[in-house]
């Protein structure tokens, strides 16, 4: 229970509205990904999109290299 009661205290030390939020946010995430509800929460269409994309990048032609991804990032 020692790390709750820290994690409470930590939460109470925290008044910026906007960064608590964020920080709820993140949390509530890292959670619903850990619990599987990220999976849970797609339509059908959604995992078998999802499947098939992880099945194509077994193959290097699919694959976008790291330079380019991030040629078509740069702001």
């Amino acid at each position: 229970m020692r790390t709750k009661d820290n994690f409470h205290k930590l939460i109470d030390t925290i008044s910026d509205k906007r960064a608590l939020e964020g920080y709820y946010k993140l949390i509530k995430k890292l959670n619903t990904a850990q619990t599987g509800e990220l999976w849970r929460d797609l339509t059908e269409e959604e995992k078998k999109e999802l499947l098939l994309s992880y099945d194509e990048s077994f193959d290097s032609t699919n694959l976008v290299s790291h330079e380019v991804v991030k040629k078509q990032h740069r702001t």
